[in-house]
This record gives C-alpha cells, sequence and structure tokens, in this order.
C-alpha cells in the first residue's frame, strides 16, 4: 500500500498490548513500528464507545506518520454493574493501575452480592491512513470475574477473568492459549484479514 511505505504503525503505548499485537501481527509482511517510534503525540480517549476511542487514535497516528496505523480501544464490561467499567477500563480507579482497578471491581462486585457475575472483554480495532478510516473491527470474549486474583500473566483485569473456553482466568493462560481466543486476538484476525489485499 502505498500510504504505509511498507510499515504500519501500532498506535499504542501500552507494553502488554504492543506484545500481543506484535505476536498476532508476525506474519504479516510488513514493518511493525510503535507510535513512540514515529513521534506521534498521545490521544486523549474523548469518546464515548470504544469505536469512537480506537478511531481517535487511529487516525491521529496516521496522520502524524504519514503511515497506515492501528488502533484499539478495549475494555472489560460487567453487565450487572451497567457495563462498567467500560471505556473507563484502564482508568476506572482514582490511581488507575491494575491492581487499583481490579480492587474496585471486585468491591462494587461484592457490595452487590454476586457471585461470579459475566463480563466480557471488548475490543474495537481501526486502521487508518492519513486519509482516513480503511477498516473497524470489534472482538468480544465471555466469561466471568472471580472474588481472587489468579495467575501472574497477562496485564490488566487478566488476573479476576475467567474464560470458559480456557477453563481458567486469562492470568493463568499462555500468552498462546490467550491469543487463541482473546478480543484483541480476534479483532485483529479480522483486521488483518482485510488489510492483506491492501498491503499488496
Amino acid at each position: 500500500m502505498s500510504e504505509s511505505g511498507g510499515k504500519i504503525v501500532l498506535a499504542t503505548r501500552n507494553r502488554g498490548k504492543l506484545r500481543e499485537m506484535r505476536e498476532i501481527l508476525r506474519d504479516v509482511a510488513v514493518e511493525l513500528i510503535t507510535a513512540k517510534e514515529v513521534g506521534a503525540p498521545d490521544v486523549e480517549e474523548t469518546g464515548a464507545t470504544f469505536e469512537e476511542n480506537a478511531t481517535l487514535k487511529a487516525i491521529a497516528v496516521a496522520t502524524a506518520s504519514g503511515h497506515l496505523a492501528i488502533a484499539d480501544d478495549s475494555g472489560l464490561e460487567v453487565p450487572a454493574l451497567d457495563n462498567a467499567p467500560g471505556v473507563r477500563s484502564a482508568r476506572y480507579s482514582e490511581a488507575g493501575t491494575d491492581a487499583a482497578n481490579n480492587r474496585k471491581l471486585r468491591t462494587e462486585i461484592a457490595a452487590r452480592g454476586l457471585t461470579r457475575p459475566p463480563a466480557r472483554f471488548v475490543c474495537a480495532m481501526v486502521a487508518a491512513t492519513p486519509e482516513g478510516v480503511l477498516f473497524t473491527v470489534r472482538g468480544e470474549v465471555e466469561g466471568e470475574i472471580i472474588a481472587e486474583p489468579r495467575g501472574e500473566s497477562g496485564f490488566g483485569y487478566d488476573p479476576v477473568f475467567f474464560c470458559p473456553e480456557l477453563g481458567k482466568t486469562f492470568g493463568e493462560a499462555s500468552s498462546v492459549e490467550k491469543e487463541g481466543v482473546s478480543h484483541r486476538g480476534r479483532a485483529l484476525r479480522k483486521l488483518a484479514d482485510l488489510l492483506k489485499p491492501e498491503l499488496k
């Protein structure tokens, strides 16, 4: 693709997300670089939906870098909490750390007397060039929130998200296991299929 110049910019500074995206896109025949490497600015996530935030980031990074950019916005939705944390997943607690966010989530669930409430991870992913959006896709994975964290792998809410498809939390899953069922993995695979004709 002429706009990409043989490069795709991954529009995130989250190390966990970058690792997952690089792993899933390892077979794409272009160079993967980060927003930091091209000096793209941080983008404030002011959208009301995952799709809106992903679009804001993708267009801003594509415009700043001159390359095709892939951005995502993802988070956890717990229907019993009115789909919170939702788009505020990374900023759910005042501290905004993984540990603090998980504590607040478990506290909110316990306050409602809930046991292993259903939840889902959602990922909206957007590919954009400086001229505009190419594709928008969504990936989801269903699970439950457990009372005590399990596992040291992953990041975010992974240790409290039990995935029935794996029979374990994302925090207990290997990167390969998680990649096969995760919301981000599902969205990336959809996007990679759509991009293949564009990258020839």
